[in-house]
């Protein structure tokens, strides 16, 4: 079992990136595996963890294609479809509810 390196907040050497920071550099971490943690304290809980990659072994990020726009756009539509009325709600219905606003109100609305 090996074990990564361990950061406090702010005192990560250079050449290593979080998720979101190679994101905003137009890059992915690829296939390479976790280089080390960094850890942010919290008072009276456990502290926030985040993986950190190197940089340069990151990979560019792929171009979306026309396809995967196309897939993309029925995914979200698919989330705005109503399962209980069937129309397009306009937004993205909540998991929560399970369906629309309205049609989600109207049994407490009749009562």
């Amino acid at each position: 079992m090996s074990t990564i390196p361990v950061y406090r907040w702010r005192l990560a050497p250079e050449g290593l990136a979080t998720f979101r920071q190679l994101r905003a550099l137009g890059l992915r971490p690829g296939c390479q595996d976790v280089a080390a943690q960094l850890e942010r304290p919290r008072r009276r809980r456990e502290p926030l963890v985040a993986f950190l990659y190197r940089v340069d072994l990151a990979r560019p990020v792929r171009p979306m294609t026309p396809a995967r726009w196309a897939a993309l756009e029925r995914a979200n539509a698919a989330r705005r479809i109503c399962p209980e009325c069937g129309r397009d709600a306009g937004y993205r219905i909540p998991s929560s509810l399970g369906m629309c606003v309205p049609c989600a109100d109207a049994p407490r609305i009749a009562a």
